[in-house]
């Protein structure tokens, strides 16, 4: 059992003492040295020994470290000159004894062995961080410089209705969340949600970092997923043609985007002529990266490792890609978004990204990012909201939810709803982004004979003539 010496008088004396007597656990002892009956609660716990006499006395205040071996002393007066004075009689009697004090005049003292807790900084920071859209963080933890911190998430974050798995954490890590005032456990397939309450622990710098873009609404993808986009390119699949209109894509894709990098990896290069191609094309861009695979090492290995090295938040196929999908079906595993260049595309620039409404689960999840690349890609939104075949599922209140999140974005959407086929009104509409949850149930094999499936997810996933975004979500 440690005994800790308290000296206390002034405003802070009793609120301090009554902290002490509540989160009283016995396993300390307590010497309490006082001035005024005033802060003495009724309840005097066995482990608190209250002495009343004035702490500046040098005799008694000796009287009672000579009594015990202390191994820490506690202190909050209302007095700079009683501050100090209480300070050199404990030095003079004890000088390598720590001590911790609370000073609101702005004491200058270096002591290793003197713990200064600014008073007026505490008020304020408490006072600062009951503001809205402010930081908050743990003053007397660690090394005191704001290594954890509380953020809370906002209503149309791109960190909204993501799972922690899927988000990169570099340098920092999310150890704590509450949702209505409810600790809840954190584990990979927790989906962040607005109004939820992260503690995440790291460099203060890197916080401030992570702070300002989960506080953002818009601009942000491909954060949370990485910082970078990440092309894979496989020459055999594609003549020198479709090459040249991915290679205008990628073009309007890097300029629009807010990735830090765009890293080119081409695979089973065919000739020299089309490689010179993409070199030329991107020979005065710094912000791109080319990396040549002369040796087919596969692409499961080469994306695992590329992954990690060039922090990937969304990776890039060709159409051509998903023809074999039991072979890329490994891409599933990196649960990173997928942005499928379809057919048609050549780089002339996209007009709308368009959603078709299906399960609630899944759009829910992927709505922020929907505004977050329609708003940097200067789409307009269109939602197609169609029940061909009568379902009686509400969906309504997504509906909301997605014209509550175009007013934060600023961004206008259009809503579609009728009971016409989806998919026949998806196939009438040219320069489009189609934006859709990535599913497992994707990559599976399908009979083909098309008529006997009725999911939009699936269906349109097979269209190969437009781009899509497949965000990767918790799948009920």
């Amino acid at each position: 059992m440690k005994k800790i010496l308290v000296i206390l008088d002034g405003i802070v004396a009793k609120k301090l003492l009554q902290r002490m007597v509540e989160t009283n656990t016995t396993e300390n002892s307590y010497d309490i040295v006082y001035l005024s009956d005033a802060i003495v609660p009724e309840h005097k716990p066995s482990n608190f020994t209250f002495y009343k006499f004035d702490p500046t006395s040098e005799s008694k205040l000796a009287m009672v470290l000579d009594k015990d071996t202390h191994s820490q002393v506690l202190i909050a007066l209302n007095s700079k000159d009683e501050m100090i004075n209480v300070i050199k009689n404990i030095k003079a009697r004890k000088k390598n004894l720590p001590m911790s004090i609370l000073d609101y005049w702005g004491i200058n003292m270096k002591d290793p062995y003197v713990n200064i807790y600014k008073g007026i900084e505490v008020l304020a920071n408490g006072m600062v961080e009951r503001l809205p859209n402010i930081p908050v963080m743990a003053q007397n933890i660690g090394l005191k410089q704001g290594e954890i911190m509380e953020i809370k998430i906002p209503f149309g974050s791109s960190y909204a209705y993501r799972y922690i798995g899927s988000i990169e954490q570099k340098e920092w890590k999310i150890f704590g969340l509450y949702r209505g005032e409810k600790l809840i456990n954190i584990k990979p397939s927790l989906i962040l949600k607005p109004n939820d309450i992260i503690l995440v622990i790291g460099k203060p710098t890197v916080l401030m970092q992570v702070y300002n873009a989960i506080g953002k609404s818009q601009g942000q993808f491909p954060m949370p997923f990485g910082h970078n986009i990440y092309l894979y390119l496989d020459m055999y699949l594609q003549d020198k043609d479709r090459i040249e209109n991915v290679i205008n894509q990628i073009k309007f894709l890097n300029k629009r985007l807010k990735n830090s990098k765009m890293i080119i990896r081409i695979t089973r290069p065919t000739t020299v002529d089309i490689i010179d191609l993409i070199k030329d094309n991107f020979a005065n861009n710094d912000s791109v990266e080319i990396k040549m695979d002369y040796h087919d090492i596969g692409m499961e290995r080469l994306l695992k490792s590329d992954i990690r090295a060039f922090d990937v938040g969304m990776i890039i196929l060709t159409s051509e890609m998903f023809n074999n999908r039991k072979k890329i079906k490994h891409i599933l595993d990196l649960k990173l978004p997928l942005y499928k260049i379809g057919e048609e595309s050549n780089g002339t620039g996209l007009k709308n990204s368009v959603v078709v409404i299906n399960d609630v689960n899944s759009y829910e999840q992927i709505s922020p990012v929907v505004f977050d690349v329609s708003a940097q890609l200067k789409l307009r939104t269109k939602i197609f909201n169609m029940n061909p075949l009568g379902e009686n599922e509400k969906k309504s209140d997504l509906i909301d939810h997605f014209e509550n999140l175009a007013k934060i974005f600023n961004e206008k959407i259009e809503v579609v709803s009728n009971d016409e086929n989806p998919i026949r009104e998806l196939k009438k509409e040219t320069n489009i982004l189609q934006i859709l949850p990535l599913k497992h149930s994707m990559f599976k094999s399908r009979f083909s004979w098309k008529f006997l499936y009725t999911n939009p997810d699936l269906i349109s996933f097979d269209l190969n003539r437009f781009d899509q975004l497949l965000i990767p979500v918790i799948e009920e």
